[in-house]
Parts: structure tokens; C-alpha cells; sequence
């Protein structure tokens, strides 16, 4: 996972099920031509695009993500849906969320012990000042952010979008011309850049060599979780979100802890401190439901069930 990657444009890949890989070295942004590809017809479920760089990247509610070339991640897979039903969708990014810290987490220990290793070998005396058991640890932010302490380096955005079937020597019964509903899952992740380069956010970010230490082969790790993610969705089709929850609650650190709902938020990176177009709700974090969804108790001792929202700790 440490090795030196190759050029970006020798990156072999695909998608889910064998689908095609699409390599970009500069692009607006990917989920944008995911979803105008899929209306078209000109791409398939299970297909992966991969950009160097964006120009025009960004999360939810339209925030900037800055996307420099040749350092970090910056994804979209365009997720089938067969088999999920249609109020459970939203799920799939919590899913995805944990399988992403999972794979993090594992790749964190794996370079917590080469270092600790290391530094036995050259100073017993300077190990022993460090407990490398004590690294914090990579954690899951309700709905769907991940986080390292509070620093975010991964951000998740998804939308349902309808793919048209794509054209064929044989005729199709109208039943199977009609659009499918498919996720375009976007993901950007701050792989091997440095957290200096998003001081102009004002927001705490950090980046996966920050918290490794080490400079991370973006391909392999693309590899790793586009298979993991394959895995994790069809899992939740045969048990649906529940064994997620669980885990989901192993790692939360969240759970107990006052926040703030952010209801209906339309901010941006320019609003966002105004609170403008939103509704903001204090209170403390009871806990997160069999279906995903949080329990929140707000200062007023009123308790809500929170499908979709924003949570600020």
C-alpha cells in the first residue's frame, strides 16, 4: 500500500462486476458527467470513473472540494440498485462510509506496527516514550462522515440518477427501454496531500500521509476499496442495514456527545457560519437506530428521529 504508484494513466481498474473503469487526468467533476453518461445511456451500472484532478469539485449542499491534481482521490461508482429497496438507498452511503473507515483503519495498524517496529530497532529508549497502541483511530461521523479526531479528510455524496438502457443489435420490449434507477456515489478523499494546503477552508481537514506518515499508493487503495465497497453492498442486500448499525456503534465515538442538527441546510462554504437557509437544533446524541437513522434529544427535552441531516459535534 506504501509503494511508489505509476503515471495515472497506466492505473488498471474497473468497476463493480467487471464494468469499466474511466480515467480522467482533469475533469470539472466526475459525478456531474456520471450522472449526464447515465441519462444518455452511454454508460452501464457497476462503472467507475477516476479523476487526477477536478476543477469543479464539491460535497453536500454544493461545498467546495478542492481536487489538486496527482495527490489525492476523486471517484464516482455508479452503484446498481437491484434488490435495495427504494427507502433504504440512503443506507448505502452510511455503508459505504463504514467500509471506507474499516479499510483505513486496517491500513492505519499496518503502518502503526512497521513503525513501531522501526523505531525499536533503531532506540529502545525513543519507542519506549511512544505508545503506539494509544494512535487515535479512524472513526464514523453520523451520516456519513469520516474523521480522524475531528479532522475530515473523506467526504461522501450520492444521488439517485436513471440510466438508460444501452442500445443493442436486438429489440427491447418497452418494459426494458424504460430508465433504471441507479446511485451515483461520489468520493473524494485527501490522500497525499498536506493539511496546510486547506487552511483557506477555515475548517479542521486533514490528510490520509498525515495520519499514516507515509506517502499511500492511490491505486492500490482505490483497489482496495472500490472491492471492499462491492462486497459491503452485497452483503446489505441479503441483511439489510442492521449488522452495519452494530459495527457502526463499535466505532462511533459520537454517540453520547452534544451536537447540532443542521435541518434543510442550503449552505455553502460562503453562508455556511450565518446559518442562512437552515435549521439548527441543539441538543445530545442518544443514539442511532436499527435503520440508520439518529436519535437526538434537543435542549427543549423533545426527542427526534433524524433521517437526513448534517451533524456538527
Amino acid at each position: 500500500m506504501f509503494s511508489q504508484e505509476r503515471n495515472f494513466t497506466d492505473w488498471q481498474l474497473t468497476g463493480f462486476g467487471d464494468a469499466p473503469a474511466f480515467l480522467f487526468e482533469t475533469i470539472g467533476s466526475t459525478h456531474k458527467l456520471m450522472k449526464s453518461m447515465a441519462a444518455s445511456g452511454e454508460i452501464a451500472p457497476g462503472t467507475l470513473f477516476v479523476a487526477d484532478s477536478q476543477s469543479d469539485g464539491h460535497g453536500r449542499h454544493e461545498r467546495t472540494w478542492d481536487s489538486p491534481a496527482g495527490k489525492n482521490l476523486y471517484f464516482n461508482i455508479l452503484i446498481p440498485l437491484e434488490g435495495i429497496p427504494a427507502n433504504h438507498c440512503a443506507q448505502i452511503t452510511q455503508i459505504a462510509a463504514l467500509t471506507f473507515a474499516e479499510t483505513f483503519n486496517s491500513i492505519q495498524e499496518s503502518a502503526t506496527i512497521v513503525d513501531c517496529a522501526q523505531s525499536t530497532i533503531e532506540s529502545s529508549a525513543q519507542s519506549a516514550n511512544r505508545d503506539c497502541a494509544s494512535d487515535p483511530k479512524i472513526t464514523v461521523k453520523w451520516p456519513n462522515d469520516i474523521l480522524y479526531g475531528k479532522s475530515k479528510f473523506c467526504g461522501i455524496l450520492a444521488e439517485i440518477v436513471y440510466v438508460r438502457p444501452q442500445q443493442s443489435g436486438q429489440q427491447l420490449a418497452p418494459q426494458q427501454r424504460m430508465p433504471r434507477p441507479a446511485l451515483s456515489m461520489g468520493v473524494g478523499i485527501n490522500v497525499n496531500s498536506d493539511p496546510a494546503d486547506y487552511a483557506h477552508l477555515n475548517r479542521a481537514v486533514t490528510t490520509l500521509k498525515a495520519i499514516f506518515g507515509h506517502a499511500i499508493n492511490r491505486e492500490k487503495l482505490l483497489r482496495a476499496l472500490i472491492g471492499n465497497l462491492e462486497r459491503a453492498i452485497g452483503q446489505f442486500r441479503a441483511f439489510g442495514i442492521r449488522p452495519w448499525v452494530e459495527a457502526w456503534k463499535r466505532m462511533d465515538q459520537f454517540i453520547g456527545a452534544r451536537g447540532t442538527i443542521i435541518v434543510n441546510n442550503h449552505c455553502t462554504d460562503q453562508n455556511r457560519d450565518s446559518g442562512e437557509g437552515s435549521i439548527k437544533k441543539s441538543g445530545r446524541i442518544i443514539d442511532m437506530n436499527d435503520d440508520g437513522s439518529l436519535l437526538f434529544e434537543c435542549d427543549d427535552g423533545t426527542v427526534e428521529t433524524v433521517i437526513s441531516a448534517d451533524l456538527e459535534i
